[in-house]
């Protein structure tokens, strides 16, 4: 452990890097994928038809915002978040259809700290269970971290199951559960905390790599390997 002068435990130096840029609006193309800068003008209309497929309003509970009654009312929506820098919002596009099937952000962007967030995550029924979504995914997180940043955060409402298992898929690491952290929706949230860091990285870019590749799907489509089992090898100590 190193210590200071006045024999204080203190942590490791941090040499050779500096504070990133923050990410801007640019395309982030895959093999599924891409991401594009949230358009109120090209998103719009495709969002909307994919969230319409969803029977019953489940992908907006754990969301700040929505369910929509209109598309007027989803479009003004998508104006102010396609206005703001931080979040930064981006469009998961299909490759096969050219149609927005969801959307995601950057948020509580920390140049300084090194410390970047993904959230606003709302994939529709179109999206959710495909390659294509956690492709998404690993576009945000290779985008993060060759920008510079040393950790990449996921936050969610605690009792947001599907939320947390999405994280820890993905090779981020529990981190605890902050008490009443939130109100929204006239609700308490206690939010859980997720991460991973930079000297991770490599290991779960591996992975991902790996599972995305097309020898990982047989010809009806079906994962031979599981990401789970190869992020979780990825970040064991």
């Amino acid at each position: 452990m190193r210590t200071n002068t006045l024999d204080q435990p203190i942590g490791e130096p941090v040499t050779d890097w500096q504070p990133p840029p923050a990410p801007q609006r640019v395309e982030m193309p895959g093999r599924y994928c891409r991401l594009e800068p949230l358009d109120p003008e090209r998103h719009t209309n495709s969002l909307w038809e994919s969230y319409s497929v969803e029977t019953e309003p489940r992908n907006w509970t754990y969301l700040f915002h929505g369910p929509y009654k209109s598309i007027e009312e989803f479009r003004e929506w998508v104006r102010g978040a396609a206005s703001t820098t931080d979040p930064l919002f981006f469009a998961v596009t299909d490759h096969l259809t050219d149609r927005a099937i969801g959307v995601a952000a950057y948020l509580r962007i920390a140049p300084a700290a090194g410390s970047i967030e993904v959230g606003h995550i709302n994939f529709s029924p179109l999206l959710q269970r495909t390659p294509a979504a956690t492709e998404a995914m690993y576009l945000m997180m290779r985008h993060a971290f060759e920008l510079g940043y040393r950790r990449y955060e996921w936050k969610c409402d605690s009792l947001n199951a599907p939320s947390r298992a999405a994280a820890e898929r993905l090779g981020l690491t529990f981190e605890g559960i902050f008490r009443q952290a939130l109100v929204y929706k006239g609700r308490n949230r206690d939010s859980a905390w997720y991460a991973t860091i930079d000297k991770e990285w490599p290991a779960l870019k591996t992975a991902f790599e790996s599972w995305l590749s097309p020898n990982n799907f047989d010809a009806s489509g079906r994962q031979r390997l599981r990401l789970s089992d190869l992020t979780r090898q990825a970040i064991r100590p």
